[in-house]
């Protein structure tokens, strides 16, 4: 029996062992699993396949067509629907045929006119010259092609700056859990200093206590934020819930020279142009929707006629066929074609406008990146001595404090200074870090 309850505790310590597994998750894993879980590049991906299928459909109508018919028409006689149509021939028809061609000529009385026709066709046409309306769809489609991969582009650079921005946030939490429970713990141990000299001053063993439950709330709320943050990273790699997470990539003490030149071009403005291109060319195209079209034409047809359909199939059947070329002129359209030309030319003006005014915003937006990463670097050095300040007048207020040379609100004040110097340093090394990412999504 105890043997049983052994094992049991042993698989139990097991059970529990693989549940506190961690997984170790740096910062270009945890980009990559994002990017392979993004359902905004995956929609991206999936308009640029469907803007190359619009290029093959556009070219398309550049090679040549064939049309099939096939009609059945039968002549009906509203007194006799269901017979023939017949004609009756006077008698006197046939002593004249007699008459004229000097031989005797018999006539039946009732002649039958073949009123079941079958006609069946097959048309080829060639497109040769359009004046622009297939070579300008064309480019158009190009352009749109063009624009697809450039927002792809513009969505991968967005969901990999996202992706930074959740991992170092999920960090930047580790982090603070940390300061907290180093904060809390600095406030426990003032307190058994206080207790162990003996009897303590009631003022400041309350305002010791004060201390510790504040600290104690923001170690749960520092620790409920971490928690938030690790899931949103879960969910956004395709990570499983139960999994926890040990992020391997830590805020570097250092930061180098940012390298960046003039801002020239990016994926947005690339989308833009192209979105211009191809609003220019689809009015070529409307406005060439005008003009004539050159065509070489290929047809052939057979026709087979009798009195009904049972003999309709005989020996009286026709074929016939040409080639040539046609010049197909559209006369009236009501104005269709410039009406359409017309909206496509303005939305190419908006478009314009739009490419305008993203320049303008989008310069500002990566000076501004790399001002803040200039700016928050060369303040770096400067906060990093006062924290490392702030904990040395840390250690000696406690130290006075536990000789009784000072008061517990003195103790509080400086070890307030000392938290939000850290919080203040973790917060720059973020921003460094997000600026640095940020002239890489705008940048070339």
């Amino acid at each position: 029996m105890r043997k049983l309850k052994l094992v049991a505790i042993v698989l139990c310590a097991a059970i529990m062992g693989t549940e506190a597994y961690a997984m170790d998750l740096s910062l270009d894993r945890a980009v990559e699993m994002i990017l392979d879980e993004s359902q905004d590049l995956k929609k991206a991906d999936a308009n640029v396949k469907k803007a190359e299928a619009s290029l093959d459909a556009a070219n398309a109508n550049r090679w040549f067509k064939i049309d099939g018919t096939a009609t059945y028409m039968d002549l009906v006689d509203m007194k006799n629907p269901l017979k023939s149509y017949q004609v009756s021939l006077p008698p006197e028809l046939g002593g004249a045929l007699s008459y004229y061609l000097d031989k005797q000529v018999n006539l039946p009385d009732k002649i039958d006119i073949p009123d079941s026709m079958f006609m069946a066709g097959v048309t080829i046409t060639q497109p040769i010259y359009t004046f622009g309306k297939i070579g300008n769809a064309v480019k158009s489609v190009k352009s749109a092609i063009n624009m697809a991969n450039a927002s792809r582009e513009m969505t991968a650079r967005e969901v990999r700056y996202s992706a930074v921005d959740m991992y170092w946030t999920a960090k930047m939490t580790d982090k603070i859990v940390e300061i907290s429970r180093a904060d809390l713990n600095a406030a426990r141990d003032a307190r058994r200093s206080l207790t162990a000299a003996g009897r303590a001053n009631r003022s400041n063993l309350v305002k010791i206590e004060s201390d510790i439950a504040t600290k104690e709330i923001n170690l749960s709320n520092a620790e409920f934020n971490r928690d938030t943050a690790h899931r949103m990273l879960k969910i956004l790699a395709g990570i499983d819930m139960d999994t926890e997470l040990n992020l391997t990539d830590e805020f570097p003490n250092s930061f180098p020279d940012l390298t960046a030149g003039e801002l020239k071009s990016t994926p947005q403005w690339d989308a833009l142009n192209e979105q211009i291109q191809m609003y220019e060319r689809n009015a070529k195209s409307k406005r060439a929707g005008a003009l004539p079209t050159l065509a070489a034409t290929a047809s052939y047809n057979y026709i087979a006629y009798g009195p009904n359909m049972s003999n309709m199939f005989g020996d009286d059947n026709m074929q016939s066929a040409y080639w040539g070329l046609a010049l197909q002129v559209p006369i009236f359209s009501g104005g269709a074609n410039m009406a359409n030309a017309t909206i496509e030319a303005m939305n190419a003006e908006s478009a314009r406008q739009d490419l305008d005014k993203a320049k303008k915003l989008t310069t500002e937006e990566y000076n501004r990146a790399i001002d803040q990463y200039n700016h928050l670097r060369g303040n770096l050095k400067t906060l990093e001595n006062a924290r490392d300040l702030a904990a040395k007048a840390y250690e000696f207020s406690s130290g006075r404090f536990a000789s009784g040379q000072t008061s517990a609100v003195e103790l509080a004040e400086v070890s307030a200074g000392l938290y939000q110097l850290d919080m203040a340093l973790l917060n720059a090394k973020y921003n460094i870090l997000m600026s640095a990412e940020s002239v890489k999504k705008l940048g070339e």
